[in-house]
């Protein structure tokens, strides 16, 4: 073989061996690549099961304290509906059974609220034999600076208002990411609202004037409209800013008929106790 042809073999053998390099090279950081997003997936979705931990570990902390703090033997209690409510009624239930309480009767403000209070052999009771209560505890979806409320996202406003309005005093528990600067921005308001001709209402909902800009859509439990504990629907409003007059919107949703209930809660709240990273703050007007 010439010199010349051995260069071009072994010229050609170099190409091929960079070629062969390069193909290895970049296999290599697909595979590192692969490999570092699913170590940021298994990161993002550590973060997330741990701030949900941290949450629901705040939840408990208040909802212990507002039966610790607001509830002694001989009391009517309110029992609200929620995530937080829960640990609320739980802590009821473990100071009756522990006999640090007695003489305890309770009203809930919904049938699964019912249940676990039954569970908890809380004994019941309602506004028909009660009409006041000592005190009522529950949650809230939004507080905002002068403690008025959004409630209802979880579908018992008409109860939780009808039982909590009748009470002394009414503590809200809340962890902080539920403080808002207005009412309506960090999800739905929702309003209870008769099936029959519920699209009337909704149409008359989303064009009052106290509620300009809103989306107004029905809520659906998969393909079916989702139904109250009283056979009702919700109508959830959306707002891309605060609700500018929750006063005047509350009247004007209440002079609708067809409008069961709102979940604007306003003037209600006795105290709030916030759990947060440095514990629980309590606010009273």
């Amino acid at each position: 073989m010439s010199l010349a042809g051995f260069v071009s073999t072994a010229s050609g053998s170099a190409i091929v061996g960079y070629q062969s390099i390069a193909k290895c090279s970049k296999s290599v950081q697909r595979i590192v690549s692969a490999s570092n997003s699913k170590r940021a997936q298994i990161r993002t979705r550590s973060t997330s099961v741990t701030m949900a931990a941290n949450i629901e570990e705040l939840k408990k902390v208040v909802g212990y304290k507002s039966i610790d703090d607001y509830v002694t033997s001989g009391m009517v209690v309110g029992l609200g509906t929620g995530s937080t409510a829960y640990y609320a009624v739980e802590r009821l239930g473990q100071k009756l059974k522990s006999g640090e309480l007695k003489d305890i009767v309770a009203i809930p403000t919904s049938i699964r609220t019912k249940e676990q209070a039954e569970s908890l052999k809380i004994p019941l009771v309602t506004l028909d034999t009660h009409p006041v209560l000592d005190v009522a505890i529950d949650g809230a979806d939004e507080v905002d600076p002068n403690l008025d409320l959004v409630k209802g996202r979880g579908g018992a406003l008409l109860r939780e208002k009808m039982v909590e309005i009748q009470a002394k005093k009414f503590i809200v528990i809340v962890d902080d990411t539920k403080l808002v600067p207005g009412l309506g921005i960090s999800g739905a308001m929702p309003v209870e609202v008769t099936p029959f001709c519920w699209e009337f209402t909704l149409k008359r909902l989303k064009n009052a004037p106290t509620l300009a800009g809103c989306d107004a859509k029905l809520r659906m439990n998969g393909d079916k409209p989702y139904v109250t504990d009283n056979d009702n629907y919700i109508v959830d409003l959306y707002f891309k800013t605060p609700i500018k007059d929750a006063k005047a919107a509350a009247k004007e949703i209440n002079s609708m008929v067809g409008v069961v209930e709102h979940g604007l809660f306003l003037g209600m709240t006795t105290a709030v106790l916030i759990a947060g990273k440095n514990g629980v703050e309590v606010k009273q007007k």
